[in-house]
């Protein structure tokens, strides 16, 4: 549980926020000693008229820090040697905006407003963050205790709150990528939080199935009544306790999915009660090592917040945390080849039933 927050600035001006379990620290006193430049523009939105979907364009990314040695991790505390993104010599949680950010609010002045008729183009107008779980540098996720993974939601919140009040932003996106199967660039353990300036084509997708089924039902919520019915038939659940449920989808798309609600309708990580906080981290710590245990080895992941958009329709969201592996075997990875990159359609080489087996009788 958060004791003290801290926010400083960066050398460059970005902001940094630490979150300490114990309120004895002075963050203040430990400045960036770095000499940076400045923070880059913001990335372009150009329209894609064919799917009715923005893509967002960000070429500065291509120079972020690429699996840096480990005394050369932006990520771990500063030490003498080495000035990281974190200038304090330890942390418990923090977060700061991504040096190599996707979407932030630094608009060129002669930003282009069209490429064609059909092509509209507009700055992508956001925020990105970088959310450290430990300064740790060896650990994982799945090794936190469950009073860190509380002081985890809990910063959780504190920044889907800040950042859905942002101009522009029409949802928060916290997320965590696992294994350089999955694309990881930095070994450090941690995830971002993505505020974005348009509706994500999922949460799109899943906003017109909530808004059809609540139509049809006399205003019933879509997810609710998924997860009632998954309850009730019990042949995919993996885990429970009073707050929160954890099963494997019917429809799932990847080898091994799993998806975590509170069993109370909620919109956003900030409305869970003190009770849910908590109740979260010792089911999700099970989860991550079910999932370790597979194969005997450590498993990527994509672990991803599903919550409720800023703006028109909010009241259909339901909050749940999505977790999937691209790993389909012990020495296999599901590539997303021509069915799915292509045409969006999945393939799942795992029926979701004996993936919930499996999962279910790892002790």
């Amino acid at each position: 549980m958060i004791e003290k927050r801290t926010a400083i600035r960066l050398s460059d001006g970005r902001e940094l926020v630490y979150f300490d379990e114990t309120p004895t620290h002075d963050r203040g006193e430990w400045p960036d000693t770095r000499e940076l430049p400045p923070p880059p523009p913001t990335s372009q939105l150009r329209y894609d008229p064919l799917v009715d979907e923005w893509v967002a364009v960000a070429a500065h990314r291509q120079t972020r820090t690429f699996l840096p040695p480990s005394d050369k991790c932006p990520l771990c505390p500063s030490t003498p040697e080495f000035a990281s993104e974190i200038p304090a010599p330890d942390y418990d949680v923090v977060t700061f905006e991504n040096q190599f950010p996707s979407f932030s609010d630094r608009v060129k002045p002669d930003e282009i407003t069209a490429l064609t008729d059909l092509v509209p183009v507009r700055p992508g107008v956001g925020r990105c963050e970088v959310v450290c779980f430990t300064s740790d540098h060896n650990s994982y996720f799945g090794n936190l205790t469950p009073a860190r993974v509380r002081t985890v939601v809990d910063v959780w919140a504190d920044r889907t709150t800040e950042m859905s009040a942002l101009p522009g932003v029409a949802q928060v996106f916290p997320f965590e990528n696992r294994g350089v199967e999955i694309g990881v660039t930095l070994n450090h353990p941690h995830g971002q939080i993505y505020a974005y300036p348009t509706v994500t084509p999922r949460t799109q997708a899943m906003l017109r199935a909530a808004a059809r089924h609540a139509e049809k039902t006399g205003g019933r919520n879509l997810y609710a009544d998924v997860l009632a019915a998954e309850i009730k038939s019990g042949i995919r659940i993996i885990s429970a306790n009073e707050h929160w449920t954890a099963y494997v989808p019917a429809a799932s798309r990847w080898p091994f999915e799993v998806q975590i609600a509170p069993n109370r309708h909620v919109l956003d990580i900030p409305a869970l009660n003190d009770a849910e906080r908590d109740a979260f981290g010792p089911l999700y710590l099970d989860i991550l090592k079910r999932f370790d245990a597979l194969f005997d080895k450590p498993m990527p992941y994509i672990s991803a917040w599903h919550q409720a958009v800023t703006g028109e329709g909010r009241e259909l969201g339901y909050l749940h945390l999505q977790l999937f592996s691209i790993r389909r075997a012990a020495d296999k990875l599901k590539f997303l080849a021509g069915s799915e990159s292509a045409m969006g359609s999945f393939i799942n080489d795992v029926i979701p039933e004996k993936a919930a087996q499996t999962l279910r009788d790892i002790i």
